[in-house]
């Protein structure tokens, strides 16, 4: 299984409705970078984005950075496996049974 570190994007900008995780997906597409995107709704205007190799941060934060100059990329869960990004609590595993 893969392991997913994931990041929440907050910004004052608004970053919904925006075409933002189109972009960023398209951007990863581009630079061979595996990632997942989705917008929270758990949480107003944040974005999450999952990678699996950290080595990629840099240059999606850059891009980020770039298309949204008040955003604001946090590590917010490590190692996590098939990850929900739209609502963090899904990922406890411990409050489901099989």
């Amino acid at each position: 299984m893969l392991n997913w570190n994931i990041f929440e994007i907050n910004a004052t900008t608004l970053i919904h409705g925006v075409m933002l995780r189109g972009r960023i997906r398209k951007y990863a597409l581009v630079n061979d970078i595996s990632l997942l995107i989705e917008n929270a709704s758990d949480k107003e205007n944040c974005v999450r984005f999952a990678i699996n190799n950290l080595d990629n941060i840099d240059v999606i934060s850059t891009y980020i950075q770039s298309i949204v100059s008040d955003a604001k990329i946090e590590l917010i869960l490590e190692a996590v496996n098939n990850p929900v990004l739209s609502k963090l609590k899904v990922n406890i595993e411990s409050r489901y049974e099989v």
